[in-house]
């Protein structure tokens, strides 16, 4: 297993539930999340900065 520390921008929803299932599916794409944080809000351009380590099993191929 490695870990992997990632960085990822979100589109900001309108509510915080619909946030957090956005934030849990992109970072899922990169492999699973042992943990997040959001770093910076973009309120002009409606963004989040998110920052997450991930793990990833030695046989799971890396996603672009």
């Amino acid at each position: 297993m490695t870990t992997h520390f990632i960085t990822a921008e979100i589109d900001l929803k309108e509510s915080p539930v619909k946030l957090h299932q956005e934030i849990e599916a992109e970072l899922q794409k990169q492999g699973e999340p042992l943990r997040w944080a959001i770093t910076n809000v973009d309120n002009e351009q409606q963004k989040v900065q998110v920052e997450a380590v991930v793990t990833l099993s030695e046989d799971t191929p890396v996603k672009p």
